[in-house]
């Protein structure tokens, strides 16, 4: 389906090639060159997507990206010439959807961005996941434990998401971020597990996990089931 994506990108020729593109897609596209001008316009027609440069004048994409996310859930693309797993932490933590390096294909960035706009039209659909006393609402972009809410970052949010909709199955880390934000290139072993040494603090009551289970020689996986002592 068509979609009003924002794109923000201070290299004039690169814009326009991700404006034909994506217009060749049928999407409504409108261009912008720094990021004070992201944010008003963001703010301003409430965009389906966002393609955001990182090193942009006036206002970075890092910081384009925290701002908007303190205003809601604009579904967001990175592009970025830099490429470090510190730098792909930073943009889970901030809540970007997907991560792509420089130089790349304007064709994986349409396909990126048809993935992220349907894995967000799939989450809109309103359910609810339960394991336990651990409630996990991803359309209100939620998380309660026992009732009471439970404050995760983008990141801890989109993997734990991801875990609870297919409880009991078992992920790689690769197929965690795969399927949670989309990340098929820039994969290290260590993003996965920091997030869940993170979430593990949040939503486990004890040093032994209850509900986010470690898998030896895969990954992860949420509980399908928790005992009723544990609950």
């Amino acid at each position: 389906m068509p979609a009003r994506i924002l794109v923000a990108e201070d290299d004039l020729k690169q814009a326009e090639l991700i404006r034909r593109y994506l217009e060749r897609e049928g999407h409504l596209t409108v261009v912008v060159h720094d990021g004070r001008a992201a944010i008003d316009e963001a703010r301003r027609r409430s965009p389906d997507l966002l393609v955001l440069d990182v090193m942009m004048p006036k206002v970075d994409g890092l910081d384009v990206c925290r701002v908007l996310r303190a205003d809601g859930e604009v579904p967001i693309i990175m592009l970025t010439a830099r490429s470090t797993e510190d730098d792909l932490l930073l943009g889970l933590d901030l809540g970007a959807d997907d991560y792509l390096t420089k130089p790349y294909n304007p064709r994986e960035l349409v396909a990126r961005v048809r993935t992220v706009l349907r894995r967000t039209r799939v989450r809109a659909e309103g359910e609810v996941y339960r394991v336990g006393e651990l409630e996990i609402d991803p359309s209100r972009h939620e998380v309660r434990l026992a009732g009471e809410p439970i404050e995760l970052t983008p990141a801890e949010f989109k993997i734990l998401a991801c875990l609870a909709a297919s409880p009991g199955r078992a992920f790689s880390r690769q197929q965690l971020l795969e399927h949670a934000f989309g990340f098929d290139h820039y994969v290290f072993d260590r993003t996965v597990d920091v997030h869940v040494m993170n979430l593990r603090k949040k939503i486990e009551p004890s040093t032994v996990p209850t509900y986010l289970k470690t898998v030896y020689g895969v990954g992860y996986k949420l509980a399908d089931k928790v005992a009723s002592h544990a609950s």
